[in-house]
């Protein structure tokens, strides 16, 4: 099962999700502002994602800038930032997308294509 965090009103969400229905690849959609993943959720993606965890926020969002976090986070540790993230799901950066192996954060289409083995 996949699994696609999105936020319905998010332009790059819209054309993800279009993506993957026009591939027919069938995911959960979770609503990722009504249901943010929780702190062990979001540690589970970030460790399969291979990514830094400062790649899960969403830097262009006006939460984040009303926070001040691209200074913030340069003193916060890892489980800060995950608490941090798991507190409120417009801080998180969209679509999230995970097969439960791999995780992919935000839409690149080359990336879906190697993830869903499409040519």
């Amino acid at each position: 099962m996949v699994t696609f965090y999105w936020y319905p009103k998010c332009g790059t969400c819209r054309k993800a999700k279009k993506w993957l229905d026009d591939n027919n690849i069938s995911v959960q959609a979770i609503h990722i502002v009504e249901h943010p993943p929780s702190k062990e959720q979001l540690r589970t993606l970030y460790e399969k994602s291979g990514l830094d965890v400062k790649k899960f926020f969403n830097t262009s969002g006006m939460k984040y800038r009303e926070l001040g976090l691209k200074d913030k986070l340069k003193a916060m540790n890892t489980e800060e930032m995950l608490q941090l993230l798991a507190s409120d799901g417009m801080l998180i950066k969209r679509p999230i997308v995970t097969d439960g192996k791999r995780v992919i954060v935000g839409f690149d289409e080359q990336k879906y294509h190697e993830m869903f083995k499409l040519s």
